[in-house]
């Protein structure tokens, strides 16, 4: 019969604290005096949690919403290719680490809209320290991203899914060669690590007002906040329309640019017409005539998105603080943007 292992041996300052009051009192006042207990610490633990459980696991759980978009529905008259009758009411956003990055950061700021309702001494705490995780897990995954094959670190939080990493390991059977390798730094390269971090803080600040703004101007400005950056502002342009020419065109690439951001040095020398024809990795551009039926959907896509948000943040509100502030984060969990059983 095997012998089963012995319990673990408790040290003896966890004895003496479990068996003296004293010893407990004095051990209890130790940690408070640095800092262990204050609210800020706790926020700290306590909103790794949320933004882990909560915030990250979000744009994986509503997948079908955010990246999918069914079969186009075609009809062709006197060989020409006309927009279909049944589009879709999906984002259609490309599985891209800028795609994760939008969709998270929506979450990030409808709790911080309900910590800046928390009593000050935790709302301030629970809002900076979230922000703190959600960057820390930002530069880690950059990191992961641009740094070459074979050299993966430990993720922050988890590894998803969700957006594409170019720079993963090999699949299982085949490898890089040696001189490859010798090719490649060690590590993603610290000056562009700096530059796409302070892009993403850019588009951080950018998202949280003008949703700010759209939470007190009202459902259409709230509206435009979706359009310009959860759906790339595509069409801001014109949309270019399917010809018997253009039906099957792909040339319309477009994206917009970001001119106050980190994208952009000094806006006097910009080529903005060669600057929007330039891929620049997100995958968010324009549509090209023969997918422009996929902008019929965004009116819905919209209406979807902006009501989730009300209905949320309605959600978020009656969660009571006593509940966030003693860690019961279950109740902030985020649902769909909508019912995926409806037709």
């Amino acid at each position: 019969m095997k012998k089963q292992p012995l319990p673990p041996q408790k040290s003896w300052l966890t004895r003496k604290v479990e068996t003296s009051p004293a010893a407990r009192s004095a051990f209890l006042a130790f940690t408070n005096f640095l800092g262990y207990g204050s609210p800020k610490q706790l926020a700290g633990r306590r909103t790794f949690a949320i933004y882990e459980q909560i915030c990250a696991t979000t744009p994986d759980r509503d997948r079908e919403f955010w990246l999918n978009g069914a079969s186009l529905f075609k009809t062709r008259y006197s060989n020409m290719n006309l927009l279909p009758f049944r589009p879709t009411k999906d984002c259609f956003l490309p599985p891209t680490f800028q795609s994760w990055f939008t969709v998270t950061n929506l979450h990030i700021w409808m709790l911080t809209v309900r910590f800046r309702a928390l009593p000050a001494e935790h709302g301030r705490h629970y809002e900076q320290a979230l922000i703190d995780h959600f960057f820390i897990d930002i530069e880690d995954r950059i990191r992961n991203v641009l740094q070459p094959q074979g050299a993966p670190s430990a993720p922050y939080t988890f590894e998803t899914n969700f957006y594409v990493n170019p720079n993963s390991p090999s699949p299982e059977g085949t490898s890089a060669t040696e001189s490859d390798a010798k090719k490649k730094p060690s590590r993603a390269p610290d000056r562009i690590v700096t530059r796409q971090m302070k892009i993403f803080k850019e588009q951080w600040a950018g998202m949280g007002l003008s949703f700010d703004i759209g939470l007190v101007k009202g459902d259409a400005e709230m509206a435009g906040a979706v359009w310009r950056n959860l759906l790339g502002a595509r069409g801001a342009q014109g949309i270019v329309y399917p010809t018997t020419s253009t039906a099957n065109s792909t040339a319309a690439f477009r994206r917009s640019v970001n001119l106050v951001g980190g994208e952009v040095v000094n806006i006097s020398k910009l080529n903005l017409e060669k600057e929007e024809t330039t891929d620049d990795g997100s995958g968010v551009h324009d549509f090209p005539p023969s997918e422009a039926d996929k902008y019929l959907t965004y009116p819905t896509v919209m209406l979807d998105v902006v009501t989730y948000v009300r209905r949320e943040l309605v959600r978020l509100q009656n969660v009571r603080d006593e509940d966030i502030i003693n860690g019961d984060w279950e109740k902030l969990r985020f649902g769909t943007v909508k019912d995926q059983t409806a037709t």
